[in-house]
This record gives C-alpha cells, sequence and structure tokens, in this order.
C-alpha cells in the first residue's frame, strides 16, 4: 500500500524540488496494506486523495468505507481534484456502514460481488475512520479487551478479503493485481504521533496487521503575509513493508523510515516535499 502512498506524494510533490530519479517503493503482495495515523481531518482527507489517485492514475476499482456520509469534497481535495479529473470518481464506490457489525457485513460481501461478475473486482481497499467503529456504544471505556479484540477482527477480514481478491485479479487482470489495503485511526489522547501505541493499545493490535504505519503530525507554519497562513503537517512513513527506497542515494537503506512534508496552503492546495 505504500506504493500507492508514495504515488500520491509524487503526484502532488512541488514540481521544483521532485528529483529526476524518483521512483516509486518496490512492495511485496503480501506487504501491500497501510495505516494512517492521525487527526480524522486529514486522514480522510489523504484517504480520499489516494482512492482518487489511484483510480486516475492506475485505473483500478476502489472501495471506500466510511462512517460519515461525503457530502462534499474537504477544502484541499477540491483544488487537488480539479487537476485530476473528476471522471475518475465512478471507478470508486463509496459505502457507508453504521457500526462494526455493518463494516464487517460490507466488507465480506466483497467476497460475493465477486461471484458471477465479468468485470475486475476490488483492487484497493479503504476504511476511513476506524476508531468510529471500535469505539461505538458498547465498545468503549471498560471493554478494551473487546476493542482490542474487534480491532483484530476487522483487520484480519480485510486482509483475507484482500487475498481473496489479489487471486481473483491475478486471474482475471494480472496487471491490476494485488488488492491493497488503506484504512485510517485517530488514536486517543495527545501526542499520537511520536508514540500512538503508549496512549491507544489498539495501535498495537493493528500494527500486527498493517506492515506500513503512515503518521501524520500537525506542526503550524507562519507564511508570508502574502501567501496567507500555511497548515503544516510532518508526514513519516515507517514499518516492514517498505522493502524499497525513495531516490537512488537512499538504495543502501531500504527499508528505513522516509519523511515528508505536507503543505496545505490557503487555497487548498496540497504538496508534498521529502525530507
Amino acid at each position: 500500500m505504500a506504493d500507492i502512498l508514495t504515488l500520491v506524494f509524487r503526484t502532488f510533490m512541488k514540481p521544483s524540488e521532485k528529483p529526476q530519479d524518483f521512483r516509486l517503493i518496490d512492495i511485496a503482495p503480501s506487504k501491500c496494506s497501510a495505516l494512517v495515523v492521525g487527526d480524522h481531518s486529514i486522514n480522510r482527507s489523504l484517504l480520499l486523495l489516494a482512492a482518487v489517485t489511484a483510480a486516475s492514475e492506475l485505473g483500478i476499482k476502489v472501495s471506500f468505507f466510511t462512517h460519515f456520509p461525503i457530502e462534499s469534497l474537504p477544502g484541499p481535495l477540491q483544488h487537488s481534484m480539479s487537476n485530476l479529473g473528476q471522471d475518475n470518481l465512478r471507478k470508486i464506490k463509496f459505502a457507508y456502514p453504521r457500526s462494526l457489525e455493518d463494516l464487517l457485513q460490507d466488507v465480506a460481501s466483497l467476497h460475493e460481488a465477486v461471484s458471477g461478475s465479468a468485470t475486475a473486482p476490488t483492487s484497493l481497499i479503504i476504511v476511513d475512520g476506524l476508531e468510529c467503529y471500535l469505539r461505538m456504544p458498547g465498545l468503549s471505556s471498560g471493554l478494551q479487551q473487546a476493542q482490542l479484540s474487534s480491532a483484530a477482527h476487522v483487520s484480519a477480514l480485510l486482509f483475507d478479503t484482500a487475498a481473496f481478491l489479489t487471486q481473483t485479479l491475478e486471474e482475471r487482470a494480472a496487471s491490476l493485481a494485488p488488492c491493497r489495503v488503506l484504512a485510517s485511526f485517530q488514536p486517543v489522547g495527545e501526542g499520537h504521533a511520536r508514540d500512538p501505541s503508549a496512549q491507544d493499545p489498539v495501535i498495537s493490535v493493528l500494527d500486527r496487521y498493517f506492515q506500513v504505519r503512515c503518521t501524520l503530525d500537525r506542526r503550524w507554519q507562519p507564511s508570508p503575509a502574502a501567501a496567507g497562513p500555511q497548515d503544516m503537517w510532518h508526514v513519516c512513513l515507517c514499518g516492514v513493508g517498505i522493502t524499497g527506497a525513495f531516490l537512488a542515494e537512499d538504495e543502501e537503506n531500504p527499508g528505513r523510515p522516509q519523511e515528508w512534508t505536507l503543505v496545505i496552503g490557503a487555497d487548498g492546495s496540497m504538496e508534498f516535499t521529502p525530507v
């Protein structure tokens, strides 16, 4: 999954800072997963951007699950998606499960959707805001073990479904395989960017399944008066799923954490810069 995230970063990298030898990470099919950890607002923006970029740049089908209906695109995406084309939204299927049980059922139904269908199945499964399902009434304070078990259950189902779809893709459209998994989670408490699992044990469970973690840490940065205020984020990719390097000079250090800076301008534009 880190391959699609880096595709997003490359697509929206500041042109003047894009090295000519930039290339995507090589990711094994068994490691195509990533967990985005940060504030829900930026998590959703990044997941939507990943969905549209995957659909437009790679031509793949995306299943996007989210608890809250998407009535309008976040400000940053309204600017960014104007460059990608609205037609690509038709390759993205949005679903709005209201509970953990609904989410499990909707994910499981992806198996059934393949049966009897001649079209290529989903190549990217996105779950926006896992915390919305794991902290529903009955799974909150006092029932932490149930929360951890639910996190393991939904993660296992996501990866079992992705494995099934990967096999189907390889049989029908090998160029679209493997099926990737991308999810987001907002930890409880402050300081999640430094050590999310220290304050939210659910992260430790999710890390057993997601081979790459993408952590977003907000950093307010004043900009020149002419440009207006900028919303700045530190982005860090780490985990065993990083098997290659971003830049040629990093080839001797595969798997090391990769860092980026994301700046959301006053006009809603999104620009990524490698650190």
